[in-house]
């Protein structure tokens, strides 16, 4: 689930296939000595500084405003032409973004206010794909993001039978057939589209590393870890505290969820002492597990209903589900969405193209223009994901009075956290008063719904954190070309125990199978919304007066709750992340307690079920 891009903000979401921010080479404006520019700097006064800032936000407002309905209209009509319209705007917005980042550093030693050199910073750190200011680099990486994106769009695989799959049809049949063979191929297949990515990933990568030294980091992945509100180093290790936290968690499940499989498919198929082969997991990169929970999940653990047939046997429509989702909005005191947002989304896949399928949030004019872009599925499961892509429309909202610089969010993992922390309302008490469900099932049936949701959140953290993984290392050359394939299966194994189901080979590019890496969206933030969401909840049900378990607290219709939860997303990217985490949760910390907290039940349960199970990848 993605934001729209054209954000130029601390939190830049920029996630469209089209995106490309250029840098700057420094040989070529080096056109100065190093003490002459020491004193052109010193000689801009507050005013310039006030100045550039209100001119700078003028032109941001347009960039940001015509680039997204490009972007949103080559998202939904992929054709040469949009796809040309779409590279065209990018490259625009490129070469803004290293003008206003080049710009912005002159004022390094201007004496101005904190929120000034906020917005300053804001404008030198929030490039997600710099490229090298030279016209014909910049116009270059422009049309490889966005053939890359166009790639995975149009995407599909035609089997033996001759039948072309799209993703979604083939994401259907990883997540229902228990056939070996036929996930095999369905896996193999999809993933066919992407060894062609593999020279323009490469390239790109060349092209943005060059840009990102040319802003004076000493590569791509430097940069991205710049936008944290702390030292690019320090953001690393942060992230391995915070694994190290719930890894415990991992395992555990990891052991009980192999040991299941091993039986349903047998040992030869599913070794105990082996990672799990990644097709077997309900999902077409292992990285939720969900759709495998009849095949692990408790003994009498069903608690009665099953969301997909409530929302059948209700009659809901897809519209239905949308508007369902905004009225847990309207009950915490938001105000309800605006009509244009029915009017302009998009809900289901149209018959007659190919659009970007992937669940988006939209802001047209950072104002009031909000959209999601689904093909809608009536399942539970996108019953939940309307709910967090709402989130990030609400969220949208709520700071579109800050300047230019602060409309977005107080990291970039705060806006999927925001989102997944309303998910998490979505309970069984929550189904029953909203009318979905007759009773709410006792607490006997909860390590059932605690084993759902790990199989989706748990199982999620690891893959969170290794794609950027992933990426760091090639963007510093740490991962060459030749090793692409190689270091992604070595990373998957280390951190996920999932391996690939057959022999892949250098000249494979399975990275270029999830859409973030050829859609250029830094992952990261999905790491941290896996632990913030958490914490956000604990915290938010704390507020409205929770006595019971975590786990079982819904928000919805708790208007203080609301409240505090508004005065997050008013501050939008004005203040450090920090701030934001301690208005919610009282400190300026990140913890993943809260994650064990929640599922602590479930942690009992699968550490006596381990017992006598070799466990361990």
């Amino acid at each position: 689930m993605k934001l729209t891009k054209f954000k130029l903000s601390a939190a830049a979401i920029i996630v469209a296939g089209s995106i490309a921010v250029t840098g700057c080479n420094q040989e070529q404006n080096s056109t100065v000595s190093n003490g002459e520019k020491s004193a052109e700097k010193q000689s801009y006064s507050q005013a310039d500084v006030t100045n550039f800032l209100a001119q700078t936000a003028q032109e941001l407002e347009r960039l940001n405003n015509e680039g997204s309905k490009i972007e949103w209209i080559y998202q939904n009509f992929i054709t040469e032409d949009t796809a040309a319209l779409s590279a065209k705007a990018a490259q625009e917005y490129s070469e803004a973004g290293v003008r206003f980042a080049l710009e912005a550093a002159k004022f390094d030693d201007v004496e101005v206010t904190a929120e000034q050199r906020r917005q300053l910073g804001i404008l030198k750190q929030a490039l997600v794909l710099p490229a090298p200011q030279d016209s014909a680099k910049s116009a270059e990486l422009a049309e490889i993001a966005a053939e890359l994106g166009g790639m995975y769009g149009k995407g599909s695989y035609t089997n033996a039978k001759g039948e072309k799959l799209s993703l979604g049809q083939m994401s259907a049949i990883m997540a229902n057939s228990k056939d070996y063979d036929e996930l095999l191929d369905v896996w193999q297949g999809w993933r066919q589209i992407s060894p062609d990515m593999k020279p323009l990933f490469e390239r790109e990568v060349e092209l943005a590393n060059e840009g990102a030294q040319g802003l004076g980091y000493p590569d791509l992945g430097a940069m991205w870890r710049s936008n944290y509100d702390m030292p690019a180093d320090e953001f690393g290790v942060e992230l391995d505290r915070l694994w190290g936290q719930v890894k415990p968690l991992y395992d555990a499940l990891h052991c009980h969820v192999r040991a299941e499989l091993s039986e349903e498919y047998g040992e030869d198929k599913v070794p105990l002492d082996q990672p799990i082969p990644a097709h077997l997991l309900g999902n077409m990169w292992a990285q939720s597990w969900g759709n495998i929970y009849d095949v692990v999940a408790p003994e009498n653990a069903d608690p009665g209903y099953n969301v997909t047939d409530q929302l059948i046997k209700h009659e809901y429509t897809e519209i239905d589900m949308v508007k369902g989702a905004e009225k847990f909005f309207t009950s915490l005191g938001f105000d309800e969405l605006p009509e244009t947002f029915w009017q302009r989304s998009l809900f289901t896949k149209p018959a007659d193209r190919d659009v970007v399928c992937h669940a988006s949030a939209w802001n047209l004019d950072a104002k009031d223009d909000i959209r999601i872009k689904m093909c809608i599925q009536k399942t539970g499961e996108e019953f939940s994901v309307i709910h967090h892509e709402l989130g990030h429309n609400f969220y949208q909202r709520a700071y579109k009075d800050q300047p230019v610089y602060f409309q977005g969010s107080a990291n970039d993992g705060f806006h999927e956290a925001i989102g997944d922390t309303i998910a998490l309302s979505v309970t069984p008490g929550y189904l029953k008063e909203i009318g979905l469900i007759d009773k709410v099932p006792d607490e006997s049936k909860d390590i059932g719904l605690l084993m759902k949701m790990a199989l989706d959140k748990i199982a999620f953290i690891p893959f969170g954190l290794l794609v950027d993984q992933w990426r760091w290392k090639v963007f510093n050359g740490e991962i060459t070309p030749e090793n692409y394939n190689t270091a992604w299966w070595e990373l998957r194994e280390k951190y996920q125990g999932v391996t690939a189901p057959i022999e892949r080979s250098a000249e494979d590019f399975d990275p270029g199978a999830k859409y973030h890496v050829p859609g250029n969206v830094p992952y990261s933030r999905y790491f941290l919304a896996h632990i913030l969401q958490f914490e956000f909840h604990k915290s938010l049900c704390e507020i409205a007066g929770n006595e019971g378990s975590i786990h079982r607290c819904s928000i919805y219709n708790n208007k203080e709750a609301g409240a505090k939860l508004n005065q997050v997303l008013e501050m939008g990217a004005s203040q450090p992340w920090q701030q934001a985490h301690k208005v919610i949760t009282g400190s300026e910390q990140m913890d993943a307690s809260a994650v064990l907290d929640y599922f602590a039940p479930l942690k009992v349960w699968l550490d006596e079920k381990n017992k006598d199970r070799q466990c361990g990848f």
